[in-house]
């Protein structure tokens, strides 16, 4: 909504199609960030209804990347698919911006109760664990897009890799509760 309010009283600056590409893209990093974080708080805060808000979250950042996008297409290309093929064959940060966009489309597709029992649970969770892929897909775009004021992108950065590591450390602690005293063997 603040888009649109700045948009309408010349709030955008001199490079409206930049900002609002730019405003976007955060947007999307900050959705996502808060919906991966949805995990660690109701483990850690004992909170398990968060769990309502975490699909909710993710269609959030689906739906800032689709308009991230379409401001590229639209604004920035004019619609050329042409434009668009050569962006992301010249320029990485666009591949790499593109194949983010491309994993959260395919999760907010399934993210249905239907898709979950087409795919089967385990096979919908591996999917979408692809959400990390994602976000260090727009990472690594915001990194190589701003060149030398990489600030935000380490920070971003670091939050993706704080909770990577912390989804990782409880897949770790799960596995050895559930075979105690197991012994590993390399075959």
């Amino acid at each position: 909504m603040m888009l649109i309010w700045e948009g309408f009283t010349g709030g955008l600056g001199p490079e409206p199609v930049t900002y609002l590409e730019h405003e976007t893209g955060d947007s999307v990093l900050k959705l996502l960030a808060v919906t991966l974080a949805i995990t660690p708080a109701r483990k850690l805060l004992r909170l398990p209804e968060l769990i309502r808000f975490r699909r909710m979250l993710g269609l959030f950042a689906f739906f800032y990347v689709a308009v991230h996008f379409l401001i590229y297409l639209v604004l920035d290309q004019r619609l050329s698919l042409a434009g668009l093929w050569a962006d992301v064959a010249k320029r990485k940060y666009i591949t790499v911006g593109f194949a983010g966009f491309v994993l959260l489309l395919a999760l907010a597709i399934t993210s249905t109760a239907g898709w979950i029992r087409r795919l089967g649970g385990k096979r919908w969770q591996a999917l979408h664990r692809m959400v990390y892929v994602a976000a260090v897909c727009g990472v690594i775009h915001y990194y190589w897009l701003v060149k030398s004021d990489v600030r935000w992108p380490l920070f971003y950065g670091a939050v993706f890799a704080v909770l990577l590591l912390w989804r990782l450390g409880d897949w770790i602690v799960k596995r050895k509760k559930a075979a105690p005293g197991a012994i590993v063997t390399a075959s």
